[in-house]
């Protein structure tokens, strides 16, 4: 997808400990948190992952969506760990205040020195951040970039090429974007449980295309084009696929994110009342006595 309207969205962690997560972005990195949706059972697009029970979603960035590149912080109620895999290397921040902080919580989280101005940060779950000594203009989004493993450099999605060297490439839409790097991996790419996804906004008239021309291709389609509902908010359209390397890519229609991407005036509150009543223990261990009654119910029928 070329043109002005393409943008990097956002890429999707699974978190596991979402209360200590959300500390580490509020307190550490700076940022705030934009929205927060709860839904009580598994995404038609797999947006948790594998998960088919009670789940959350939080958007977390330093400012509005439609200009900053924010994460989405996806946590399924119950699930104690993922595995990492070596698919998401790091995302670049420029934060004199973030890397005070991330000085300040050394005891709490991983922070180790890289050079005289840059750390190496490690959010819950292991998620790593870099985290530079130095603040962007007036405006501009202290996200630099977001840096991911792969196993070829012969790829840049209709973004430009911003620097290309031998063992990485640097991609972006444009001046003001955040940028994607990619840095060669000698070994295949293994993205474990912890896998993340990027998604990219494009004019929704694109999406048919797109489907069409990685069929042709014959790269994978995970999701085909599919309308997303979120409850009270704007519905959207998506289609999914999946890399050579089998990073998850999500195509979503511009117009009806920019709705649904409004700032929440209540996001805090809402993030603070979940964690507040987040029994997933419980809840965990009375969906897996559900489920096995389920089963011996159907052996019983049968």
């Amino acid at each position: 997808p070329r043109g002005t309207m393409a943008r990097m969205l956002h890429w999707v962690f699974k978190v596991a400990d979402r209360n200590k997560t959300i500390h580490f972005y509020r307190n550490v990195l700076g940022m705030r948190v934009l929205r927060h949706e709860e839904f009580e059972e598994g995404c038609d697009a797999q947006c948790n992952g594998p998960y088919d029970g009670k789940w959350s979603k939080s958007m977390v960035g330093y400012g509005p969506e439609d200009n900053h590149f924010v994460v989405e912080l996806t946590y399924n109620y119950g699930v104690k760990n993922y595995e990492l895999g070596n698919d998401f290397k790091c995302i670049a921040i420029s934060s004199s205040s973030a890397y005070q902080n991330a000085i300040a919580h050394k005891d709490e989280f991983s922070v180790t020195s890289l050079s005289e101005n840059m750390l190496h940060v490690l959010a819950p779950g292991g998620y790593a951040f870099q985290i530079t000594n130095s603040d962007v203009l007036e405006g501009r989004d202290p996200v630099q970039a977001l840096v991911l493993n792969v196993t070829s450099l012969d790829r840049s999605g209709g973004m430009k090429v911003i620097t290309r060297e031998e063992e990485r490439l640097h991609l972006s839409y444009g001046d003001s974007q955040t940028s994607l790097i990619l840095e060669k991996l000698q070994q295949p790419i293994n993205h474990a449980a912890a896998y993340g996804r990027v998604a990219f906004a494009v004019p929704a008239k694109e999406l048919p295309a797109i489907q069409k021309k990685i069929e042709k291709e014959n790269h994978k389609v995970l999701t085909p084009l599919i309308s997303l509902d979120t409850p009270g908010k704007a519905t959207v359209e998506v289609v999914i696929l999946a890399d050579p390397d089998g990073y998850e890519i999500c195509f979503v229609g511009n117009e009806g994110f920019e709705e649904l991407s409004q700032v929440d005036p209540k996001a805090d509150q809402l993030i603070n009342t979940a964690m507040a009543n987040d029994n997933s223990d419980e809840w965990y261990a009375k969906h897996q006595a559900y489920l096995a009654k389920m089963e011996v119910q159907k052996n019983t029928s049968n």
